[in-house]
């Protein structure tokens, strides 16, 4: 038998930790050749091509996807997944960190697509795939920047997808909700009171948990799959319903 991604060369972004991570171990457990770009690769899975690159600088990017390529040979698949947080209304920040985040959540992702894309038009099964979050489809507190740029990177990719379908590239994202990640946990860390916090945050998706890095990454490998060839242009949500259902509180005993 014959793995899914077989013969298949996969990067990652930002996959040296959390989502990333799971993303790579679920792209390599079915078959695929797979390269960690990360700012920090030390924490990269054995057995992968880690690459310290930073999303924000092109000229680091381009070199990245360079020697991924000449190392082995083809790039089929692009995971876009690096990304940082904020926090705060519209008054807690400044512009700087508009630009800062902006630059790697948003342009990052633009970054890296079109240095592979002259290698994806020649893959016969060639797929982008960015992290979203549900933070681009509902209004979450204290979270006006970062869902600025997850509201970019939704639209981003149904434009990628309309712009290359015809050139064989499919282009997809995926919508976590507030997943069990070391920066949500760093989040929690800061947090007055760390266990009422982390409460909350389960309480907001009616599965009642944190969604974990594994979940993710099985959304993304069945995007990424060569199985998957009709599916271009969308996102899935993995949030425990948060986006879309409205449960009824649950009565006290």
């Amino acid at each position: 038998m014959t793995s899914e991604f077989d013969g298949l060369t996969a990067l990652v972004t930002g996959g040296a930790s959390g989502i990333g991570a799971a993303i790579v171990r679920a792209l390599t457990d079915g078959g695929a050749d797979v390269a960690v770009l990360d700012l920090n690769p030390e924490g990269a899975q054995a057995g992968t091509f880690a690459i310290a690159t930073d999303v924000s600088d092109d000229a680091s990017v381009t070199a990245a996807v360079e020697a991924v390529v000449e190392h082995f040979g083809r790039l089929d698949i692009v995971i876009n997944n690096a990304g940082i947080g904020a926090q705060g209304t519209i008054e807690a920040n400044s512009d700087e960190q508009w630009h800062t985040v902006f630059d790697v959540n948003v342009v990052g992702a633009v970054r890296v697509s079109r240095a592979a894309l002259p290698h994806l038009r020649q893959s016969p099964a060639a797929a982008i795939v960015n992290t979203c979050s549900i933070a681009a489809t509902a209004g979450l507190p204290e979270r006006a920047l970062y869902s600025a740029t997850k509201g970019a990177v939704l639209s981003l990719t149904r434009a990628m997808a309309t712009d290359h379908l015809r050139e064989g590239i499919r282009v997809n994202c995926v919508n976590p909700g507030t997943a069990d990640t070391p920066w949500v946990q760093r989040l929690l860390d800061s947090a007055s009171d760390p266990v009422a916090e982390r409460a909350a945050l389960e309480a907001r998706q009616p599965h009642g948990r944190l969604v974990s890095a594994d979940e993710v990454a099985g959304a993304v490998a069945y995007l990424a799959s060569p199985r998957s060839r009709s599916t271009t242009g969308t996102s899935i949500a993995v949030d425990g319903g948060m986006q879309e259902l409205r449960l009824r509180p649950v009565e006290a005993p």
